[in-house]
């Protein structure tokens, strides 16, 4: 089974809401195997629980994190997951740096997403994620592209800027999942 580690500073704002977005939009499709999801913070209070505006951010989205506890980032967390999704590029640059054979599986959201948008090619999501890091290391996205990597952290801003975070976790982790486990196959006639 896959499993897939959500990863930001703090794990109460951006991991959190993204983790929900990701388990509800995988929980949508009945055509993959449910990965194990989870998410965790390089930097994160172990126990803390998800700002209350992340809470409202993702219930506005029809996502419940009120109950969700944070987790520090840790090598074994690291090494046991098949895909490590990161709001940010220095999430990702300290994975890498901290387990450097965790580089091929690591990769901000936003990265992935347009890496794995530019290959159509059938294979399960441990085969697309080969492929991506391959095609990044080919150089396969754009100066803008390696520009616009981060998801911004809301922490300490109004309610009002978690709502667009949220939004834009939603539109990128639903991009995400069209791009680790293909188009949703069309019906059978008569099913």
């Amino acid at each position: 089974m896959t499993s897939i580690l959500v990863v930001c500073s703090g794990n109460i704002c951006r991991s959190p809401i993204a983790e929900g977005l990701l388990r509800r939009a995988i929980d949508r499709r009945d055509d993959i195997e449910t990965p194990v999801l989870g998410s965790a913070g390089t930097i994160a209070m172990e126990g803390a629980p998800a700002t209350r505006e992340a809470v409202a951010a993702a219930a506005e989205r029809g996502v419940d994190i009120s109950r969700h506890v944070a987790r520090r980032l840790t090598d074994p967390m690291i090494a046991g997951a098949d895909l490590l999704v990161c709001m940010a590029a220095e999430h990702r640059e300290e994975i890498e740096e901290r387990v450097p054979d965790a580089r091929d599986r690591s990769f901000t959201l936003k990265e992935l997403t347009r890496l794995l948008e530019h290959d159509t090619a059938p294979a399960d999501i441990r085969g697309r994620i080969a492929r991506a890091a391959r095609a990044r290391d080919d150089g396969a996205l754009t100066e803008t592209d390696r520009f616009d990597q981060d998801v911004v952290d809301p922490l300490g801003m109004p309610l009002e800027t978690y709502l667009v975070i949220a939004d834009e976790l939603d539109e990128w982790i639903d991009r995400l999942v069209l791009g680790l486990a293909g188009p949703v196959p069309a019906r059978a006639e008569g099913a």
